[in-house]
């Protein structure tokens, strides 16, 4: 394994929890909690990106978002990674694409909120990322009925798994995607840049 890359095995369902987390939040640490317990995940890594192409003005520096998610996320089984800055991608397809060379026979996952499935289908190779890895949807305040209504839901209606269905996620073949409702700790990040709370 190539020096500073998480390990993982073959047969290991791994979650992959991408963002610029800027900054980490206890949302966060709640859904990747849920999501591991939802989707019955041997491991979560939090890919904090180098930045977010949708985002017209860049994040806080990379070691600063890093520290801060390492404080916020302590489990043993969630990993806070710079992976796609090492692999000097900036987009999910290429990301997925590179991991899954690099992890022969390892499941992953894409975890995202609701409110990513809203603008999911504005993703670069959107489509690509539903066909190459299951797909885990995590119901946020006030985004769950938008969600179900989004382009990319409708497109993938044939592959949806029920709730009910949820830990059976990882190991079925793409494309699938299940979304599930949890308890919410409601906060964003933008949210609490807007306090002032966080200076990029």
């Amino acid at each position: 394994m190539m020096q500073g890359f998480p390990l993982a095995f073959p047969g290991m369902t791994v979650g992959l929890l991408g963002g610029s987390f800027d900054p980490a939040h206890d949302g966060h640490a709640h859904i990747t909690r849920e999501a591991l317990k939802r989707f019955r995940l041997d491991r979560v890594w939090w890919l904090v990106s180098p930045g977010n192409p949708l985002k017209a003005h860049g994040p806080a520096p990379l070691d600063r978002r890093m520290a801060q998610a390492r404080a916020v996320m302590r489990h043993p089984r969630v990993v806070i990674t710079d992976i796609e800055a090492r692999l000097g991608t900036r987009f999910t397809a290429e990301t997925l694409g590179l991991l899954q060379a690099v992890y022969p026979g390892v499941r992953f996952v894409w975890l995202m909120g609701a409110d990513n499935m809203v603008q999911f289908h504005r993703w670069q190779q959107w489509e690509s990322i539903m066909e190459r890895v299951p797909v885990g949807v995590i119901v946020r305040p006030g985004s769950g009925l938008a969600g179900r209504g989004a382009p990319a839901a409708e497109r993938f209606a044939d592959a949806r798994l029920r709730a009910e269905a949820a830990h059976l996620l990882a190991r079925c073949p793409a494309p699938a995607w299940c979304m599930v409702n949890v308890p919410m700790v409601d906060l964003s990040s933008s949210a609490i840049r807007a306090r002032g709370d966080w200076r990029s």
